[in-house]
């Protein structure tokens, strides 16, 4: 045999096993499905209820369950591939998408309108979000309270730039507001329930009063691209506990609660203004989801003008 010969059979044996190990690896099955979630919303109940464990017992499927306080860390550890799957609001993954992340958008669950809210102390003289202008305003940036903001400035004909942004996570925002070095804050439940029960704020806008948009259930894009089934075996039983939590709206605030540690009387008021259901991310979600993206780039939040479609995810019909 030849040395050229030799070579090219050295060649052909190596692509050989390069290729017996890709295939190797890309059917290997899913161990472990790790999720994304903060103190609130269906995720929360469907940890709760077990209902995503059961839907995978028969795959020999575990569930490791992460917590965040806020969507952007969240969005993060997607991209990264420190989880696979997580819930989030419309902010996130708006900015996520403009930095590159390899994110999907998978279902969309119930806006959450009522729950999120700019607001302050009863004695403040700000009285509505008009008398925001030179105030300096608590939020999380890239987070659904910044998209809030910006939405309810916008309504009252006052510029982002005429206003402080404060950018801060919520345990730091709600410290902040405390000490009086905020002026308002804005964020979702069950921070505001929180301030509510404790301060009893004055409320200058809800995200039901100036948008319409939703929350969502994204995953890693490679995840989805390999294990779809698993995705939309998630989705089913999150529907399975969006049927059940509306059905026991008394139980909901109980199993918030339990998971979160968050006071129960918080989580009552969280519970008792929330609506649950899943379903897919239609196109009139996308032209809302377009919305926010465009107002965002136009204040150059977001480096990038982004498509939202691009990212959105179709299971595959079988």
């Amino acid at each position: 045999m030849s040395r050229l010969t030799r070579k090219a059979l050295a060649a052909v044996l190596f692509a050989a096993a390069a290729f017996a190990a890709t295939i190797s690896f890309a059917a290997e099955p899913l161990a472990e499905l790790k999720i994304g979630y903060q103190k609130t919303g269906l995720p929360v109940i469907a940890r709760q209820q077990g209902v995503i464990e059961k839907a995978l017992q028969s795959k020999d499927i575990s569930v490791r369950w992460v917590e965040f306080t806020a969507g952007p860390p969240l969005v993060e550890a997607l991209n990264a591939g420190s989880i696979d799957v997580g819930w989030v609001g419309d902010a996130p993954p708006i900015f996520g998408q403009s930095a590159g992340s390899a994110i999907v958008y998978a279902a969309a669950l119930a806006p959450n309108g009522k729950g999120e809210a700019i607001f302050v102390k009863p004695d403040s003289s700000i009285q509505s979000p008009a008398d925001l202008k030179g105030k300096k305003i608590g939020v999380g940036k890239g987070t659904s309270a910044h998209n809030l903001l910006i939405a309810a400035l916008e309504k009252a004909n006052i510029g982002f730039d005429e206003i402080t942004p404060v950018y801060l996570s919520p345990a730091d925002a709600a410290a902040a507001f405390a000490s009086d070095k905020i002026d308002a804050w804005a964020v979702w439940d069950p921070f505001f329930a929180i301030a509510e029960t404790r301060y009893h704020p004055r409320i200058l806008a809800r995200s039901s009063d100036v948008l319409n948009v939703n929350t969502y259930f994204i995953a890693n894009r490679d995840f989805a691209a390999k294990h779809p089934e698993i995705v939309t075996t998630t989705i089913g039983a999150l529907k399975d506990a969006a049927e059940w939590a509306n059905g026991n709206k008394d139980k909901v605030a109980e199993a918030l609660h339990e998971v979160t540690g968050v006071p129960l009387d918080a989580q009552t008021l969280a519970a008792n203004r929330s609506v649950f259901s899943v379903g897919p991310v239609t196109p009139e979600i996308i032209a809302h989801q377009q919305e926010t993206a465009d107002r965002f780039f136009k204040l150059k939040l977001i480096p990038n003008s982004i498509k939202v479609s691009d990212a959105v995810w179709t299971a595959p019909s079988n």
